[in-house]
């Protein structure tokens, strides 16, 4: 039976009553039968086997007629919902219920949480067993862990059941009645929905005060001073901070308006500066003041989902969906604890494992006196499990588990450890020195320079791990050192130089994808477990898109927001969103009845607080009264600035896509295209001024002679091209051609555009077939044509130019199967840092892309190939060899030896990849070899890893084995 694993003879638990144990997926199966006794029989689901109905083509006919038909949920009748096995669980459901026949008991073994307590009820309403079931919860798949579960199972939890699913119904609900305003107002096809709206709301919020930012320019006094060859370091750099006892201004003393919101600051110009800067030159300076302190760090708590999120973020430019993709696998196979937890908290068995390994690197110096826990209130927190941690009564090293994972299983697994190691670590400590050198400018002002240094005596903690920090936010690393000499009051100084420095004030950062998450943490909106899928979700939607890192939002975004904003304000505020949690919190508690809360927030009634939906007359009546009162081209009309003559340039959402318009008079307007990929906060009055000259109606060439068309140059959704006007009545289809490569729409002529609307051109007759061969400009380039066989050419100009005998030599040639001859990349970026193979950007049938020789990854809008990052194509990569479809196993050659080897599980179950055992590394070895199976043979290729990703100088690299990627072959969705 296909996901079934029957458990093996180990002497683990049970009677001699069989028992079906149903998990999600058929690696997590696999894993767990491992550990139990031959009377279970392991089963899994493939996650949820029924939902909500997708459509209405979903909807059964017995229920098509019914008013709540549509969504799904029976509104008048206890908001009872219409689950439907979906058609790809089907088989699944039979093979589950075939199973069921043949045990005594079953075990509902799903996760811990509201989702998988669901999924358990799900499978018991729909399999409804005649035999006694239980629930078995556990938090790590181990073998001691497993067991417990089995001999410990509990009932079914119905406040958590509750909990889960009102929010399925109330996402439902909202979604169903939010979105075809949306529909109707903005645009066909969109969608709203209670977190997603939110955190396109954040993105967007972020936008407008990037566009609304007025950069101010301030300027100061760098210095290099000199305290003599004596001293060690003898020269520092410092700053200049007071003249004449006044505050110089710095970037945080101005509003995002550009004006001084510090009245107590000086700002300096230009010329005060390199004023200041000349009469200091020759100045006696001395030390003022000198300020030490001690200094201490405490270790950071082990990580939950939003931290690890964040963090693999930062360190390892993993996704949110990468990062979760990966720790699930890294759950299921049993390598760390369950990764959907709010929790820092550590078990008991966790601290002394933690703690022994600690000090077996590091020594006891390096350990905490007494054992970290790590408490922690949690706005809106999930039932507590642990924190994510590795598996298991004792941890294995990075380098032990080196070669059973693949690259991103092993980054991410080596992040954990050395953060959960690390939180049972001493503190770090050193020293910082505050000094003060004052000195007389020639023109009489006392000018005060200031300089900060940081010395950490002890590591403590820093040996095993440093938190990555937000560049952008002027984060500094926690192991920074910036050694200042030893300093005493009265001490002069010289100043070595003396240099005018100018800056400017940059608008705030848009949000990344880690910055995001915390966002959305902080608020207290949506649920840990849930910001990876939110993220991807807004992102699939079309209301942001990424540049780089950077979440930028789409103006689809602006109108949706502003919709709602103005119209549901409730329903996106921030507060009210955050207060939602707090009250389907009440029903998990089982502190309040789901259907009563359902029927207050939909059709009014006295739940929640105040200012709540159901009090303000409920969801329904909300939508109801306020769709008829929505300006649509108000709400897709967003003003941007006013032009030379005073007239505001607005961006209009329309049906088709965003385009620039302003008035021109009474009646009459200007448009222009509003290309994809310029960021809103980019779009300034000159950027406008240069659309505007190229109007939607297209740039006129000149006139054919031949036609007497006019014949125009135009922007198109698909790219620049050319078209002749046809006469009034002329209902032919206009002749059309786009740009060659070599073309732009600003320089193009008439001669250009008659050339490309000549296309295809006749080359000549084949004298054997008689065909007619054409030489056209096709999506995926220039090439030649003769009937049916299509054959490439190398360049564009050949269009125009190749004879009949160059293309009958083309044609007698072989045709090649596949692509022609591949042309030269466009960009090299170097060798991928985790496995040394070259990264290069081509240009494809669909547009540029990066490659590594085996995987290719589109590059996505907001990436450009002179500026892609060596960062992003990796990320890129990673995304796109993580969503291919799983590789099929070659069969097995009769005769062939049996080798020892370990089974990789992807996600979905369907593949596995051999990994040949290797010895594994201990704690103190520099390196680890892994090595490779392939499909064709046992024999696997012993192949180095490279040194490890983390940055730690310590023993804590070397019982990573020094690796940072894994050697072993991958062929799964999820890349393991």
């Amino acid at each position: 039976m296909a996901g079934s694993t029957r458990a093996k003879q180990n002497g683990g638990t049970g009677s001699g009553r069989r028992r079906l144990v149903i998990v999600e997926s058929p690696a997590k199966a696999r894993k767990i039968a491992s550990y139990l006794g031959s009377n279970f029989v392991v089963e899994s689901s493939r996650g949820h086997i029924r939902d909500l109905p997708r459509g209405a083509a979903d909807v059964p006919a017995k229920y098509k007629g019914q008013s709540w038909a549509r969504l799904g949920v029976d509104v008048e009748n206890d908001f009872e919902p219409l689950y439907l096995v979906t058609a790809d669980k089907k088989a699944t459901v039979s093979e589950l219920k075939d199973a069921l026949k043949e045990v005594d008991e079953l075990y509902l073994a799903t996760d811990g949480d509201r989702e998988g307590e669901a999924i358990a009820w799900h499978l018991m309403e729909t399999l409804k067993p005649k035999v006694p079931v239980r629930r078995m919860v556990f938090h790590e798949i181990t073998e001691s862990a497993i067991q417990a579960a089995a001999a410990n199972p509990r009932d079914l939890d119905q406040d958590l059941v509750d909990a889960q699913e009102t929010r399925r119904i109330l996402d439902r609900l909202y979604g169903y009645e939010v979105s075809p305003v949306l529909w109707k107002k903005v645009m066909p096809k969109l969608s709203a929905g209670r977190v997603q709206s939110v955190a396109t709301r954040i993105v967007v919020e972020r936008e407008r005060e990037r566009i609304k930012f007025v950069p101010a320019s301030y300027w100061d006094i760098s210095a290099t001073m000199d305290a003599g060859s004596a001293a060690e370091p003898p020269r520092f750099g410092a700053r200049l901070v007071t003249v004449d006892g006044a505050k110089i201004a710095t970037g945080r003393d101005f509003g995002p308006d550009g004006r001084l919101k510090n009245a107590d600051a000086r700002p300096l110009d230009e010329q005060q500066a390199r004023r200041l800067a000349t009469g200091l030159t020759d100045a006696r300076l001395s030390v003022s003041s000198v300020e030490e302190k001690p200094y201490t760090r405490k270790p950071y708590p082990p990580f939950m989902t939003s931290t690890l999120q964040q963090e693999a973020s930062r360190k390892l430019r993993f996704s949110a969906d990468r990062t979760m993709r990966t720790a699930q696998r890294l759950y299921e196979n049993g390598y760390i604890t369950y990764m959907r937890t709010d929790s820092t908290t550590l078990s008991e068995t966790a601290i002394s494992a933690a703690r022994n390994q600690a000090r077996e690197l590091y020594g006891d110096s390096h350990l905490s006196p007494q054992p970290r826990q790590y408490n922690r209130k949690v706005k809106n927190a999930q039932e507590a499990h642990e924190a994510i941690r590795p598996a298991g009564e004792s941890f294995r090293t990075p380098g032990q588990v080196a070669a059973e994972l693949d690259t991103d299983g092993f980054k991410l697994y080596e992040l954990i450890w050395q953060r959960t190691i690390a939180s049972q670590m001493a503190d770090a400590k050193g020293t910082t020195l505050s000094v003060r050198i004052t000195g007389t400018a020639a023109s009489g002002e006392e000018c005060t320079f200031a300089s900060s240094g940081r010395t950490i005596t002890f590591a403590g903690f820093l040996k095993a791990y440093v938190e990555s920090v937000d560049s952008e936010a002027g984060g500094v690393a926690d192991d920074a050192e910036s050694r200042l000499p030893r300093l005493s009051q009265g001490q002069e100084i010289t100043a070595a130089e003396l240099e005018p420095d100018g800056h400017s004030t940059n608008p705030p950062a848009r949000y990344t994808e880690a910055s995001l998450v915390k966002a959305l943490e902080e608020l207290g909106i949506g649920r840990p477990s849930t910001y990876a899928s939110i993220i991807s979700t807004v992102q699939e939607r079309g209301y942001v898109w990424k540049k780089g890192s950077a979440l930028v939002p789409s103006w689809v975004a602006f109108a949706v927001v502003g919709l709602m904003e103005q119209h549901f304000g409730r329903l996106v505020d921030y507060d009210f969103t955050a207060a939602l949690e707090d009250e389907l919190d009440r029903i998990a508690e089982g502190r309040q009845q789901r259907t009563k809360w359902l029927s207050g927030f939909y059709f009014g009634g006295e739940v929640g607080p105040g200012d709540s939906i159901g009090r303000a007359g409920g969801l329904k009546k909300l939508v109801g009264s306020s769709v008829e009162q929505i300006d649509a081209r108000e709400v897709n009309s967003i003003p941007m600035f006013t032009d030379d003559e005073g007239r505001t340039v607005y961006v209009r959402v329309g049906r088709y896509g965003p385009y620039l318009e302003r008035p021109l008079g009474a009646e009459e307007s200007q448009r222009a295209n509003l290309p994809d990929d310029l960021p809103p906060d980019e779009l300034s009055a000159e950027i406008a001024e240069k659309l505007f000259a190229t109007p939607m109606e297209g740039r006129s060439l000149g006139t054919d002679p031949e036609t007497g068309h006019e014949v125009l140059a135009k922007e198109g959704r698909f790219g620049p091209y050319v078209t002749e006007v046809l006469p009034e009545g002329d209902k032919s289809k206009p002749r059309t051609g786009s740009l060659l490569k070599s073309m732009s729409l600003d320089t193009v002529t008439i001669d250009d555009a008659l050339k490309l609307l000549s296309l295809p051109r006749a080359v000549g007759q084949d004298p054997e077939s008689g065909e007619e061969i054409t030489a056209q400009n096709g999506r995926y380039g220039p090439y030649l044509k003769r009937g049916t066989d299509s054959r490439s050419l190398e360049t564009e100009e050949q269009i125009f130019t190749i004879t009949l005998d160059e293309a009958l030599k083309i044609y007698a040639q072989p045709k090649q199967r596949g692509r022609r001859a591949a042309a030269p990349p466009l960009r090299e970026l170097g060798e991928e840092p985790d496995t040394g193979k070259p990264l290069v950007i081509k240009d494809g049938r669909f547009g540029p892309y990066v490659t590594d020789g085996e995987t290719n990854a589109s590059l996505r809008k907001g990436d450009e190939v002179e500026s892609l990052t060596m960062d992003r194509a990796v990320e890129l990569i990673a995304e796109r060899r993580a969503k291919a479809p799983a590789k099929k196993k070659a069969p097995a050659k009769s005769g062939s030896k049996s080798t020892t080897a370990k089974a990789s599980t992807s996600k979905s179950g369907t593949s596995k990849t051999a990994t040949s055992k290797t010895a594994a590394s201990k704690s103190g070895s520099k390196s680890t070899t892994a090595k490779t199976g392939t499909a064709k043979s046992s024999a696997g290729k012993s192949t180095s890893s490279k040194t490890t990703s983390s940055k730690s100088k310590s023993p804590s690299s070397r019982a990573s084995g020094s690796r940072s990627s894994s050697t072993r072959s991958t062929s799964s969705t999820g890349g393991a």
